[in-house]
Formats: C-alpha cells, sequence, structure tokens
C-alpha cells in the first residue's frame, strides 16, 4: 500500500509596507549593503517598491517646489 502524500499548507512571509519605505529611501541616497540588499529582495514584493518609489518622488518633486517658491518670493 502507498502512503497518502501530505499538502503542507504554504509558508506565510509577512512583507512589511516599513520595509519597502527603507529599502526606497536608502536607494535614493545611494547607500546600501549588497547583502541587505538581498535580503530586501526576498521580502519585499515589486508592487510595494513601485508605489513607495512613485510616492517618494512626489513627494520630493513637490518639496523641491516649495523650497523655490520660498526662495524666489524673498
Amino acid at each position: 500500500m502507498s502512503e497518502p502524500t501530505t499538502v503542507d499548507s504554504p509558508v506565510v512571509v509577512k512583507r512589511p509596507f516599513w520595509r519597502s519605505i527603507v529599502a526606497v529611501s536608502w536607494s535614493f541616497i545611494g547607500i546600501r549593503k549588497n547583502s541587505e540588499f538581498q535580503e530586501d529582495l526576498s521580502h519585499i514584493t515589486p508592487l510595494h517598491i513601485l508605489g513607495v518609489g512613485l510616492a517618494a518622488g512626489l513627494l520630493f518633486v513637490i518639496g523641491l517646489i516649495v523650497v523655490v517658491n520660498l526662495v524666489v518670493a524673498k
């Protein structure tokens, strides 16, 4: 007789949004250890990176516009 095969339940990997924010922040600065980069690749999704990257880019552009308006106004 053959033994019945058991199906293991899938392992749930937590993908915290905060880790995506940190990864994008480090990429804006341009400083990152390769080991930490590889670890981030295993924990975050491209969709998180895309969302956080777009939001960070938008905030950066808005910040530049505010600074330029403050400088020009004086």
